[in-house]
């Protein structure tokens, strides 16, 4: 089948769509509605900032010019950070599916599922998709914790916090630390399996990178001082095996680094960089879902809280023996 005919089916259930039907993008999680179908286009409109973009039909056979060249799965991170809508909007076509925990989109001869939001869920709860807690993930109870002390405590000028919120708040920030730490180096050991390259690779609010750090330490004296005299510089010279000295002396020789040196070189992720004005539209719309959460939902939520509130209250609390008694 050309691709022709692919584009022409992709309109139809594109204008088959209810109305208010929500798409996301499968990396970023971005959410947009399809507001117009046109014959070489397909226009959106970003649920967050209200912005409109045209997703052109040269874009859409472009990426699935690429995903017939792949042998297996086509890996959405190949993609330009901005073209994040287009696998979301041909995953209403029935023979594309989008793999999320992989990241990829492949071609199916099978009818698949899509990106397409459960609208009949969002407009009972209010709130988006259910949201659940993670198990076993100290981390996430932390950062609750943690948030509902900001919330409650005027941190911009910690002096007039009394002593107990400011242990309240060390302890908080400690444990998030180190869960944040510990999460934060899984999460780095999976992306080194999927970055092969030193190119960025984007998410939603911020984007990665590869990298590598190099760590020299010296061998073991007598080995260096026997590798250097060899090469003829006597031992008097660099007696004591002083690094700078070893350094000069590696220069008017032939001799190699690992003559003298045990490297230590280590592939690791680095942040790039990092777009806050995202992380802030974002925040402020988890702030505005959170104000606006009624009825048993909501008060469920705060029960939740004060009772996690009262928990550390109980373990971070110092009381005297005559308390006690």
């Amino acid at each position: 089948m050309s691709f022709s005919a692919r584009w022409h089916t992709l309109l139809e259930e594109c204008e088959a769509l209810p109305e208010g039907a929500t798409l996301r993008t499968p990396l970023s999680d971005i959410r947009f509605c399809i507001t117009d179908v046109q014959e070489h286009r397909i226009i959106i409109e970003l649920a967050e900032s209200g912005e409109s973009r045209p997703l052109h039909r040269e874009q859409f056979e472009t990426l699935y010019q690429r995903l017939t060249e792949t042998a297996d799965a086509f890996e959405l991170d190949r993609l330009p950070p901005d073209a994040d809508p287009y696998p979301a909007v041909l995953s209403l076509h029935p023979r594309f599916d989008i793999d999320e925990r992989a990241g990829t989109i492949t071609e199916t001869d099978e009818p698949t599922s899509t990106q397409l939001v459960d609208t009949a869920h969002e407009s009972t709860s209010g709130d988006g998709p259910e949201r659940t807690e993670p198990e076993d993930l100290e981390l996430y109870g932390d950062a609750l914790l943690l948030l509902d002390a900001l919330e409650r405590h005027a941190v911009s000028d910690l002096t007039t916090l009394d002593t107990p919120a400011l242990v309240n708040l060390y302890t908080l920030l400690s444990d998030v630390q180190r869960g944040a730490d510990d999460l934060r180096q899984r999460v780095s050991d999976v992306l080194l399996d999927r970055i092969h390259d030193d190119q960025p690779t984007y998410g939603q609010y911020g984007s990665v990178q590869r990298t590598s750090r190099r760590r020299r330490t010296l061998k073991d004296e007598e080995e260096v001082l026997a590798a250097l005299e060899t090469a003829g510089i006597p031992r008097e010279r660099i007696l004591g095996v002083d690094r700078e000295k070893v350094d000069e002396a590696l220069d008017v020789t032939d001799l190699s680094e690992s003559d003298v040196y045990d490297i230590d070189e280590r592939v690791y992720v680095r942040k790039a960089e990092v777009d806050e004005d995202v992380k802030e539209s974002r925040l402020q719309g988890l702030k505005d879902r959170l104000a606006g959460t009624e009825g048993d939902d909501g008060d469920a939520l705060r029960h939740e809280i004060e009772e996690l509130e009262a928990r550390i209250d109980e373990l971070t609390s110092f009381r005297t023996g005559a308390e006690v008694q």
